[in-house]
């Protein structure tokens, strides 16, 4: 299904594209950040808190963490401190990165199991779907963002893999 080189190849890619959200999100204003436009998680600030909490929860189901909402809560109010949020978010990347570039092939093998925060039913997927959800996942929600920056005339770069090799 995915290779190691290709989360590799998509943690350098998550890093940019993130660094490039943060930089165009740089010069607004906390209330233009925090400002309901409309998508499934209303602000550009929501949003990227999502994303951070959900990058943390499906990193540690890939580490063998089979109830990581015990110790990861989901917020997308949290980080509501701008500094705070990119100082989080750079270390965030980082260990993406870092799991990245330790991964072998055979850790790509086998099936993860969890259970959702609600403690139901216990949920076993592909490893591999895992890690192509991680960056699937955040590839999705960071559209959402590059649209809502445009819109206010930010100027994120592109988004296109392509132009990350």
């Amino acid at each position: 299904m995915i290779s190691a080189e290709y989360c590799r190849l998509m943690a350098r890619y998550n890093t940019w594209q993130n660094n490039s959200l943060v930089m165009a999100a740089d010069g607004l204003t906390d209330v233009a950040r925090w400002k309901d436009r409309g998508a499934f998680f209303q602000s550009m600030a929501a949003t990227l808190n999502h994303l951070y909490w959900a990058d943390a929860l499906i990193l540690q189901r890939l580490e063998g963490n089979e109830r990581p909402e015990d110790t990861i809560t989901h917020s997308l109010t949290s980080p509501s401190d701008w500094s705070e949020f990119k100082t989080l978010r750079s270390k965030r990347n980082e260990e993406i990165q870092e799991w990245a570039d330790l991964l072998a092939e055979t850790d790509l093998n086998g099936m993860i199991l969890w259970f959702p925060g609600d403690g139901s039913t216990r949920i076993e997927k592909p490893k591999a779907l895992c890690a192509a959800e991680l960056f699937n996942h955040q590839t999705h929600h960071r559209g959402q963002i590059h649209a809502m920056l445009t819109a206010v005339g930010a100027k994120p770069e592109p988004t296109n893999l392509s132009m990350l090799l």
